[in-house]
């Protein structure tokens, strides 16, 4: 059953306007729209539970999140129902997306029982050092405070409101605040159900979180902007996320804002890979290109390529493996609209070839494959840019400098990737230097598309595919973002904190 109200600090509120969410299929509901008051009252509530929950054990925040893991199985067939009916997603994506959250919080749990995270350190005192003595210094990382987290509209259940950034907060002790996404706003609030008995289960403070839906621009401003808010989280569009990003720098105490913005995701394609196993290597491509509409950050949507005959032979496969696939649901009517814009802006770029053409319109996606050249690419900054949908390009380079000049070209990335043999160790090997500098995840022999939720992971790179190239969205290391170093000298056991006695 949907509440439609906001949940802040264990209270559900209402108000007195109202918006509608708008499904693929079936009845549409309202909700309750967010106001500069209502994200107030939840920052408010924030900062209240942060002077227990900041300061509660670490054994106690993992049975909470846990419990939340536990609440949000128990809503399963629930959330997969709504999920398919707002989002279109089929009924498989979803049930793998909610294993995938609940993993998170699962293994956020065990992550802060062990300790490991808190980077602990000491220096004893040696107040026998000449010329002067050393007082005893230890170190450990402390929790932040308040967190906003923005939900995303690609993920309604993993990077949405008991997704990564919220789970990696409430793990490092923050209380959270989440402004959920208008796409999908009843498996929000189903979500948000399940947090609140996870809540009361664990008998933790009801300010620890907090979600206000819909509303205009103003209530995403004022959130980040609240005084009590201490970092933001967020996954989306570079547009959006820059301008957030603009407003917590703008603040009279800036404050860290962790944005994951979007990536093309190249892949380069070496010439021995291609000559061998070229075709498999298309179809691979395919299926990852448009996997869930191709609606996915980390869809590699340009392939870099030498030219001559095996480029054009893994351009025919790839072309006839795009044409057996048929028309997907986007996740909202704007964002069928951003594909299609996107299209356009493509085939008008100069020296930009259509390879396979097709019709879509309303909510629908079909592919779409475009080949230019190296010098075209080199030529014109637009080709990078992402097109969140089904559309790849395919860019033909001349020769191995022309590759190396690509490459240094693309601007920050989540995921770079090379398709190689064991004779293309020397055209790797100097395309690594640069590919390391440009994303921060690399792969080989792979597809991007599909992040693995483990403690090495890396989800996030330099400027524009984030804002903060030395954190994570995703993985153990995520929790660190919301962690602050503080050194304690010569301070006595009793008052220090627990987990430094």
């Amino acid at each position: 059953m949907i509440v439609g109200k906001h949940l802040i600090a264990g209270e559900w509120v209402g108000g007195s306007e109202s918006f509608e969410n708008a499904p693929v299929e079936g009845e549409v509901s309202s909700f309750a729209a967010g106001t500069p008051a209502i994200v107030d009252k939840a920052a408010r509530g924030a900062e209240d539970a942060f002077w227990t929950y900041g300061y509660s054990s670490r054994a106690s925040r993992a049975v909470f999140l846990r419990s939340i893991a536990e609440e949000i199985d128990a809503r399963g067939e629930e959330i997969t129902a709504m999920g398919a009916r707002e989002t279109g997603l089929p009924e498989l994506r979803l049930n793998g997306e909610r294993g995938r959250t609940v993993g998170q919080l699962r293994l956020f749990a065990d992550h802060i029982e062990k300790g490991d995270y808190l980077d602990l350190r000491r220096d004893e005192a040696l107040p026998d050092r000449q010329p002067l003595p050393r007082p005893d210094l230890k170190m450990v990382q402390r929790p932040i405070g308040p967190v906003a987290v923005f939900g995303a509209s690609n993920f309604p259940l993993a990077f949405s409101t008991a997704g990564g950034d919220t789970a990696a907060a409430l793990a490092a002790g923050c209380p959270v605040v989440v402004k959920g996404h208008s796409a999908h706003p009843g498996v929000s609030d189903i979500v948000a159900q399940a947090i609140d008995a996870a809540i009361k289960k664990s008998s933790v403070h009801p300010g620890v979180f907090s979600q206000v839906q819909g509303g205009s621009r103003d209530v995403g401003q004022s959130l980040v902007q609240h005084p009590m808010i201490r970092a933001v989280g967020f996954t989306g569009s570079l547009g959006g996320g820059r301008a957030l990003f603009d407003l917590c720098a703008q603040r009279p105490d800036p404050i860290p804002f962790f944005g994951e913005l979007g990536s093309v995701n190249p892949m380069f394609l070496l010439p021995n890979a291609i000559a061998s196993r070229g075709e498999d290597i298309a179809t691979g491509w395919v299926g990852s290109l448009t996997m869930g509409a191709g609606q996915f950050c980390t869809n590699p949507g340009i392939a870099v390529i030498m030219a001559g005959a095996d480029a054009e032979a893994f351009i025919a496969a790839a072309k006839a493996s795009l044409g057996e696939i048929g028309a997907q649901d986007m996740l909202t009517d704007g964002i069928a609209k951003a594909y299609r814009d996107g299209r356009d802006r493509v085939r008008a770029i100069s020296g930009v070839q259509e390879v396979l053409t097709t019709t879509c319109d309303q909510r629908k996606a079909t592919p779409y494959l475009y080949q230019s050249t190296g010098k075209a690419w080199l030529a014109n900054d637009e080709l990078g840019e992402e097109v969140f949908g089904p559309l790849g390009v395919v860019v033909t380079v001349e020769n191995e400098d022309e590759m190396i000049a690509v490459a240094h070209s693309i601007v920050g990335q989540l995921t770079m990737t090379l398709h190689m043999d064991a004779g293309d160790t020397a055209l790797a090997s100097r395309l690594m230097p640069i590919i390391e500098r440009k994303a921060g995840r690399l792969l080989a022999n792979g597809f991007p598309t599909g992040v693995e939720v483990a403690d090495s992971m890396v989800h996030g790179g330099p400027y524009p595919a984030s804002t903060n190239f030395g954190a994570t969205s995703v993985g153990t290391l995520s929790i660190r973002r919301f962690l602050r170093p503080v050194c304690y000298q010569n301070m006595p056991d009793e008052i220090l904190p627990k987990d430094l006695r």
